[in-house]
């Protein structure tokens, strides 16, 4: 196979002789060949039928596609595909959905005690930051594996599974005694196997039920899910805690709740055919690849790492508030007198993770809608415009998170008003970020590029920024006299790095509409069989003999 970068002295190609200039285009051979006018049961005069230099998503592409974007099934289409009715697909979303906002609802119940969690454990920030470090270090791991599971497995059986486990290993997590936080640490870590096969594996059943607008208007709605959940968290810690007066409480709820997703899941759902959505109807079915391969194919995907960059920023932000904002609220309201401090052996009182809890909700609900609405409107006179709204949302959301915590020893009405402004800014990459993923990578490698971009988002976002913010905040204390005050300013100062965060994020979102077009591109001509990946066995090039084209090693017609 001929590397790019590497160029013969002449070349022959199809009959015809490739100049200097042309050389550079050498290494999209085995791909182009794959026209119906390349067989080898191909004339000899048919042989430079292949797709013109002018194919969009072609390096350079400079003229319009020979064949037309591939056309959108309407209802009775995606019936006739899929095998489902358009009730039972929209069923099948409203499962996912709910299963989505349980385990949103797990993750930030334990946000919504933490003040009480601390205090029973007797432990620092660093440790608190801890509690979701582990959990999310967890989940990153075991994506890839239920990514390359889901792939090529029932994905239906495997979410069952990791939402049974996942609940009994919660409700276990409710029991521990304060002696045993290391325990707590065990099953916090031991949840994120439920996350893994349940976030990895749902929004490709989404896309292999809907196309297009349809599909997209389903991730909104999807995606609705993760801070609504995440409100209800906080909502229902703090209201659970308050009406049992022990913080145990709050984890037992949702394990109850998982039980019922088990049974949803396994009555209502089912597998619909990868990829045949959107395939042309004479197109093959695609085959799986090597997960080596798999992963290659996604490290030459540059929109899908740059949106997955971009998204690690947003996990980064959204995982130190998600753990962070309720306590620093808290500690704010202490500095200001509203509130008394939090003293060992007392329950923490405070409104805050309710309040934070329906700001989350609200903003999540607006941010979702409105990075869909904004999106696809413009998406009608700007091919790129998914990560231009991306970006927007994220140096946007940077300023006024910023300002919520520089005003947050002033009023903590300000603050609470800048953090609305914020989140929803922030709320507006969820179901674009996943819609991104999902059409620029081809159907066979869906799952693991959902696993890879949970692995990366995680591993460099909200895996290590609760942490850290909470091992900066210790160490800032460390140099101040002991006092309320400096317990506030230590995390506050600590949360600013959260702004910074949210601007880079923002620049990865502009690189990756760069390049969103082609890459688009490339994987509908592959869904369409009109373009494949070179492999060793694509080191040949058709060449005339005898009157038809026929198959030689690369190396055959060399001089």
């Amino acid at each position: 196979m001929i590397e790019p970068g590497f160029h013969p002295p002449c070349s022959v190609l199809r009959g015809k002789l490739l100049s200097v200039s042309e050389r550079t285009s050498l290494a999209w051979v085995p791909s182009i060949l794959l026209s119906p006018a390349s067989s080898p049961r191909s004339q000899a005069d048919d042989t430079d039928d292949g797709p013109a230099p002018g194919t969009p998503g072609l390096p350079g592409s400079m003229g319009t596609p020979k064949s037309e974007d591939p056309e959108v099934p309407d209802r009775e289409g995606l019936q006739r595909i899929t095998g489902l009715s358009s009730g039972r697909s929209a069923l099948i979303v409203a499962v996912l959905c709910y299963i989505n906002l349980l385990n949103y609802m797990d993750r930030f119940t334990v946000a919504g005690v933490l003040p009480d969690i601390e205090q029973f454990f007797d432990i620092g920030d660093s440790s608190s930051g801890l509690i979701q470090t582990v959990f999310i270090s967890s989940y990153m791991v075991l994506a890839p594996v239920f990514g390359y599971l889901g792939d090529r497995y029932n994905r239906k059986y495997l979410m069952c599974g990791g939402i049974a486990f996942w609940s009994l290993v919660t409700l276990g997590s409710s029991f521990i005694p304060r002696e045993r936080f290391w325990l707590l640490l065990l099953t916090r870590g031991l949840v994120g196997v439920g996350e893994a096969s349940y976030s990895t594996i749902a929004p490709t059943l989404i896309a292999d039920l809907f196309v297009a607008d349809q599909r997209s208007r389903m991730l909104s709605v999807f995606y609705f899910a993760i801070p609504v959940g995440s409100g209800l968290g906080y909502i229902a810690g703090s209201k659970v805690k308050d009406a049992a007066g022990d913080w145990h409480w709050a984890l037992r709820v949702t394990p109850g709740l998982g039980v019922v997703a088990v049974v949803l899941l396994f009555l209502v759902v089912r597998e619909p055919p990868r990829g045949a959505v959107e395939r042309h109807s004479d197109s093959p079915p695609l085959n799986p690849t090597s997960w080596w391969a798999d992963l290659r194919a996604l490290a030459r995907n540059p929109s899908f790492i740059l949106s997955s960059l971009g998204f690690t920023a947003v996990a980064f932000v959204t995982g130190s508030l998600a753990l962070w904002a309720p306590a620093f609220l808290l500690r704010s309201r202490v500095v200001l007198g509203e509130t008394p401090p939090c003293l060992p052996g007392d329950s923490c009182s405070s409104s805050d993770s309710l309040i934070f809890g329906l700001i989350t909700c609200l903003t999540g609900v607006l941010g979702v809608g409105l990075g869909v609405e904004i999106s696809r409107r413009l998406r009608r006179s700007n091919p790129r415009a998914d990560p231009l709204v991306c970006a927007a949302g994220l140096l946007g959301s940077s300023p006024f998170l910023f300002l919520s915590l520089a005003c947050a020893h002033g009023s903590i009405v300000a603050t609470y008003i800048f953090i609305f402004i914020g989140e929803t800014l922030l709320s507006m990459n969820w179901a674009i970020v996943a819609d991104i993923l999902l059409y620029v990578v081809i159907p066979t490698r869906r799952s693991t590029a959902e696993a890879f971009q949970i692995v990366l988002s995680h591993l460099l976002g909200d895996a290590g920024s609760p942490y850290l913010i909470g091992l900066i905040s210790d160490r800032l204390r460390q140099g101040w006299p002991p006092s309320f005050l400096s317990e506030f300013r230590a995390l506050q100062f600590s949360l600013m790095l959260c702004a910074f965060m949210g601007a880079l994020g923002g620049a990865a979102f502009l690189g990756a509409a760069i390049f969103i077009e082609g890459d688009r591109r490339r994987a509908q001509l592959h869904v369409q069989g009109l373009l494949r990946e070179a492999g060793p066995a694509d080191d040949r090039i058709v060449v005339p003999q005898r009157g038809r084209s026929t198959r030689v090693p690369v190396s055959s017609v060399l001089i």
